[in-house]
């Protein structure tokens, strides 16, 4: 038994490192099951399909780092065990999905599948790290969650859940380029002067802004609900103040931290919202 949990039972393969990741799938799911107001069987097959594939990430990840050599070939066991129970387990759900009417929701995964695979080139060719690009393009994958959850919910396809992909997405991505910022201002010496912390978070400030902008237009003309606009304005908020506040001694972990709070605040202000 200690053999095969020493070869195995690996956490570091078998559950994402990158922690503050987790908030770019549960989000989708909770808001997506949320406008959609019904919890059944099919949404427990959607949320461990969900999950599965996420968790999937890791492993599959260490196996190519492996045969990259970035990784010794020791981890190829673990990897290969924990590919075959995530993946298992995927299936399971996705057959239940389909023989329940759902095998249209399986189309949403078609970018996700794109977007890991270029991933993983990535990896391969290390060459992954501070890819913002990416990040912010697969947080657009893993939004599809949310429109998955609603159609699932309301038992049938809707127009809406496109809307909520893209409100979604635009939040997940404001939220990366955010926690870029953040991190950019650890590697200022000293506090930087006005006119270079304007430059430093110039494009979280643009991200944010535009989102609370957009959001709030839409729930005047009526395309939205009409307090929609208050999460992003958390968001917004959040931004302009630590892009005019530099902390350059923050703590990737307290910046992670925060971020998740933030991103949490915004879930529930976003359903709550929604609804009015």
């Amino acid at each position: 038994m200690e053999k095969f949990k020493k070869k195995y039972l690996r956490k570091f393969i078998a559950l994402p490192q990158d922690h503050g990741s987790w908030v770019f799938i549960l989000m989708p799911l909770f808001i997506g099951f949320s406008a959609g107001g019904s919890f059944s069987t099919l949404s427990t097959y959607l949320i461990i399909a969900a999950l599965a594939a996420f968790f999937i990430r890791q492993p599959v990840t260490v196996l190519v780092k492996a045969y990259a050599g970035r990784r010794p070939r020791t981890d190829l066991p673990a990897a290969r065990f924990w590919i075959l129970i995530y993946g298992s387990i995927a299936l399971i759900m996705l057959i239940g999905l389909m023989l329940r009417g759902f095998a249209y929701v399986l189309y949403l995964a078609i970018p996700g599948i794109a977007i890991f695979a270029w991933h993983l080139y990535l990896v391969s060719n290390r060459d992954e790290r501070k890819q913002a690009g990416l990040e912010v393009v697969a947080a657009g994958a893993l939004a599809l969650a949310a429109p998955a959850a609603l159609w699932v919910s309301n038992a049938g396809y809707s127009a809406e859940g496109w809307i909520l992909w893209v409100l979604v997405w635009f939040q997940s991505a404001a939220s990366i380029i955010h926690a870029y910022m953040r991190l950019n201002h650890r590697t200022q010496a000293q506090i930087p002067e006005r006119a270079e912390k304007t430059q430093l978070g110039k494009r979280a400030l643009m991200y944010t802004s535009f989102n609370f902008l957009v959001s709030a237009t839409l729930g005047i003309i009526g395309l939205l609900p009409r307090f929609i606009f208050i999460p992003y304005l958390l968001q917004f908020g959040e931004t302009m103040w630590w892009a005019f506040n530099p902390n350059i001694n923050a703590k990737p972990k307290a910046v992670g931290f925060r971020q998740l709070g933030i991103s949490t605040l915004f879930t529930i202000l976003f359903i709550i919202f929604w609804e009015i």
